[in-house]
């Protein structure tokens, strides 16, 4: 896993706080980043909005862009983080929105997750990561650990995600 206090500590330094938007990890980043004691200060709120209701009325997520691309789609991701980012007082906001398993379709198989991170003064960034049939558990933490990487990055300066 991605080295968590080296993100709380970039963050710190850059005077930066943290809201994350959760679906299908269900509070696991937010849970990687207050694991770690003095979080307080960087992590300002985990949404874990797993019905398509919640993203609606918590982050904005448009139902015409549920409508059209559905939940599992870098668009929805995009509106997730977005959206976190314009309802909360942070700097950077990640979201995460996929299919955990087990199941899936043709269209959306298992192990698809759809990442964004928004910024202040930044594009959004969006990305479509195949984790493949791992398994419940293990697309959960696979999705956790490239969230708090894209945020790792996002700390990096300029050149990161999203940058």
């Amino acid at each position: 896993m991605t080295d968590v206090a080296a993100i709380l500590e970039r963050a710190r330094a850059a005077g930066v706080r943290i809201a994350t938007a959760e679906s299908c990890t269900g509070g696991m980043v937010a849970a990687a980043l207050t694991d770690i004691a003095g979080s307080s200060d960087v992590v300002e709120r985990g949404l874990v909005t797993y019905s398509n209701a919640a993203k609606r009325e918590l982050l904005g997520v448009r139902a015409e862009t549920l409508a059209a691309h559905g939940a599992v789609s870098e668009q929805v991701a995009r509106e997730m983080a977005d959206g976190a980012l314009a309802r909360a007082p942070v700097g950077l906001a990640v979201s995460i929105t996929g299919i955990a398993g087990p199941g899936g379709s043709e269209f959306k198989p298992e192990g698809r997750v759809c990442f964004a991170l928004a910024a202040r003064g930044r594009a959004t960034f969006a990305e479509t990561v195949e984790f493949g049939p791992l398994g419940r558990a293990a697309v959960r933490e696979a999705a956790r650990d490239h969230a708090l990487e894209l945020l790792g990055r996002a700390l990096a300066g300029p050149a990161g995600a999203g940058g």
